[in-house]
């Protein structure tokens, strides 16, 4: 069944909806350090001393990301190759068409953003740590020194805007895919996907600049 385009629509549509709401939590504990260093910490001594089911949230993370990123390559390639000579010119094509500049870069800024995963992992789970006395480790202080560097800091502000672009098409598509179409709840289901696309960009771009504006704090 999953081998099938239908199938493959599906089974994008359902990781990337569950990635979507990974997405809401992560914010949710990125946007603590607003509060300062000690809530901050506990926040993550929380989720990684305190939270015994964590390695297997992270394999089933991994899991989704890697189902998500097969099914999305093997469509793309299959749509390729079902149309081995490219249109000659695009056109917009007007209502009731939802093709815009998400929806056509969504292979580009999907590839651009494992790369950038990879190296926000690195950087935040396997980067070298400083250790608190009471055990866990100060991500207050990792977090400032990561987003110490402006090149850094730009970088992730523009991997934040391709963020709000892949959101932006990706939710309504995700919740296209697993069968919400109605003709009064799926105009306000795509409203809702592009106001979440940019309030979670925006919340991203709003937690780094701030990091990085406040370096002093993390010496304080």
């Amino acid at each position: 069944m999953f081998s099938s385009s239908v199938g493959t629509k599906i089974l994008i549509g359902a990781t990337g909806f569950l990635l979507f709401l990974y997405l809401l939590i992560h914010i949710a504990g990125n946007a603590l350090v607003f509060f300062g260093r000690d809530v901050f910490n506990q926040y993550a001594y929380a989720m990684e001393e305190r939270n015994p089911i964590l390695p297997l949230i992270e394999i089933l993370l991994l899991l989704v990301i890697l189902i998500h990123i097969y099914k999305t390559v093997t469509m793309f390639l299959a749509n390729q190759s079902a149309r081995p000579v490219a249109y000659v010119q695009k056109k917009y094509a007007g209502r009731p068409s939802r093709k815009s500049i998400a929806s056509s870069t969504m292979i580009v800024s999907g590839l651009w953003l494992l790369m950038f995963l990879i190296i926000h992992v690195k950087a935040f789970r396997f980067d070298p740590v400083h250790p608190l006395t009471g055990g866990g480790r100060d991500l207050y202080r990792q977090e400032f020194e990561n987003l110490s560097n402006p090149f850094v800091v730009a970088v992730y502000v523009l991997s934040m805007i391709i963020v709000g672009s892949h959101l932006w098409h990706g939710i309504s598509s995700a919740l296209h895919s697993l069968g919400a179409d109605h003709p009064k709840w799926t105009p306000r289901f795509l409203l809702a996907g592009k106001i979440f696309a940019v309030a979670i960009a925006g919340g991203f771009i709003a937690i780094a600049a701030w990091v990085y504006l406040n370096q002093g704090r993390v010496h304080a």
